[in-house]
């Protein structure tokens, strides 16, 4: 069985089900069995909705997320069918992977 890397990505402001969206993915991926997930704020990027730049004066909410999860197929097959029942919009990347632990 191979293991896939889940990269969600979001905004600051997103919010389900009363929380930011980020929180929700994780809280959800936790209750559905994956090992774990980490959680990236970008300092800046640009996509469908325009460019976002983190500077002092900026609003917070603005920012991307990236929200990463390594798990099975069958877990991130789970979590993506959930996020769209939940009618989600999320663009993601899925990418077969081999992992492991180094050293003794």
């Amino acid at each position: 069985m191979q293991d896939h890397w889940l990269r969600l990505y979001t905004s600051e402001k997103q919010k389900h089900a009363g929380k930011p969206l980020y929180e929700w993915l994780l809280e959800t991926a936790r209750k559905q069995g994956i090992a774990g997930g980490t959680v990236f704020r970008a300092t800046a990027g640009f996509g469908r909705h325009g460019f976002t730049e983190e500077t002092f004066f900026e609003l917070a909410g603005e920012l991307p997320m990236l929200v990463e999860f390594i798990a099975s197929a069958e877990q991130v097959e789970a979590l993506l069918a959930l996020c769209t029942q939940q009618n989600l919009r999320l663009f993601y990347t899925r990418i077969p992977i081999t992992h492991g632990i180094t050293g003794s």
